[in-house]
């Protein structure tokens, strides 16, 4: 065993590159109960898959119900089915280190109801992500604009800038002129606006983001300002009469402006790829990272970050890494949905692209208890995959080493600039308190 290794990757601060928490208050005035803190995460596809019925799922993290014991025997045959996949090592995780369960079961539960006070409280969901998950920070998407300093953790919780509506064909304009004092009008109006969410929001923002894989194919096509123009004319004249192909159209344009206005702002552009959180909806046609060749070879200049490597399109992100400079691969959420598939990644990327593009974590979670057990499920497994390259004498440990340093930290700092960030936010909250 290649402990010195293994010691490293435990002790060394992990960067969160993606997460969809919520903010302090939210936290202390929708406070999770322990069935939530276990079970509101990705597990509940796999419950649903395993066979637990959807409404028995829904009910498990119904917290206005203080019956656990019910709540739970809904789903616990499909819990049995479902505890060794990685969404069920997660659950397991959180259940052995938050609450001492050796094994989730009624009594259980009920012996740890007197753990789960100490999770809540003010200042608990940042001594929870920073403290217990020894995370360096933690980069959200809460699905918004406004990218301010957070006052529960300023050096810590950095936002992303939302496109995904923009790249989805379907912008709410109300939104946009409340947010920009522009009404859109045509596409002039259009782009100066965008221009004002940056001048507002790029300064303290880490990146820009968007998700628009779940509802359009990730396939890109350049677009004219004619083109553009003649499907926003149609959306604003009559959105619910908007053709798939006007909404491809603007959809395409607007993520093309968003782009050069992260190059503009020297900020990395995220993108959602690959595998669809929930069950029974995943147009596989949509997600590939390779539906994305035309843009990435068009916006050379531009930092791409390929998120949860392209689930199950693995071996084709590593050749896209491989052949665009242009692309960082993230392994944000990946390693719970398939972690020995994740570490087979990991493995394979060292051999075939350079070690300054790989993005080693981010949970990708709402609840901070999950958070963490993703992040202990990501050291657990890189170690397995570095020790891996150790003991088949592929790499020294020191060389494993310092490759756990750049995956887990260094490339993150490159990439989004984090440095420059915390700096760029302090003379946010300086100016602010300045009146």
């Amino acid at each position: 065993m290649s402990s010195e290794l293994a010691r490293f990757i435990q002790q060394t601060p992990l960067v969160d590159s993606h997460e969809h928490l919520g903010k302090e208050q939210d936290y202390l005035d929708n406070p999770p109960d322990i069935l939530q803190n276990l079970f509101a995460n990705y597990v509940t596809a796999d419950l649903v898959v395993g066979g637990a019925k959807p409404e028995a799922v829904n009910a498990l993290t119904n917290s206005k119900d203080p019956d656990i014991r019910t709540r739970f025997e809904g789903v616990r045959k499909a819990w049995e089915a479902s505890k060794h996949t990685g969404y069920g090592e997660a659950v397991r995780y959180i259940a052995s280190h938050l609450y001492q369960m050796d094994e989730i079961t009624p009594d259980s539960l009920e012996a740890a109801q007197k753990l789960h006070q100490q999770w809540l409280g003010e200042g608990k969901r940042y001594s929870i992500l920073r403290e217990m998950g020894n995370l360096d920070h933690v980069q959200t998407d809460d699905f918004c604009w406004p990218c301010l300093p957070d006052e529960s953790g300023p050096e810590f919780f950095f936002y992303d800038l939302s496109w995904a509506s923009f790249c989805g064909g379907k912008p709410d304009f109300k939104a946009l002129a409340g947010e920009t004092g522009i009404e859109v009008a045509d596409l002039k109006t259009l782009r100066d606006a965008m221009g004002v969410l940056f001048d507002k929001y790029a300064d303290c923002a880490i990146a820009i983001k968007s998700q628009h894989a779940y509802n359009r194919t990730l396939q890109w096509h350049e677009r004219s300002d004619t083109q553009a123009e003649s499907a926003l004319n149609t959306y604003l004249s009559n959105p619910g009469e908007q053709s798939e192909e006007d909404r491809l159209c603007l959809g395409d344009w607007c993520w093309a402006r968003g782009i050069e206005l992260g190059i503009d702002h020297d900020l990395a552009f995220k993108i959602h790829t690959g595998y669809y959180a929930g069950h029974s909806r995943m147009p596989v046609d949509y997600i590939r990272s390779g539906n994305m060749c035309k843009l990435l070879a068009r916006y050379i200049d531009a930092r791409f970050v390929l998120m949860h490597i392209s689930y199950p399109y693995n071996d084709e992100l590593v050749a896209i890494a491989k052949h665009y400079p242009n692309v960082y691969p993230d392994l944000c959420w990946a390693w719970s949905i398939d972690p020995y598939s994740s570490s087979d990644f990991v493995r394979r990327f060292i051999h075939a692209v350079p070690s300054n593009k790989l993005l080693i974590f981010g949970g990708d979670t709402r609840h901070p208890s999950s958070s963490i057990a993703y992040a202990w499920q990501a050291r657990k497994w890189l170690t397995y995959a570095l020790e891996s390259e150790v003991n088949e004498c592929l790499l020294t440990e020191k060389e494993a080493i310092a490759l756990a340093g750049r995956f887990m930290r260094e490339n993150q700092y490159e990439c989004f600039r984090v440095e420059e960030k915390r700096r760029l936010v302090a003379e946010a909250r300086a100016e602010a308190a300045a009146g």
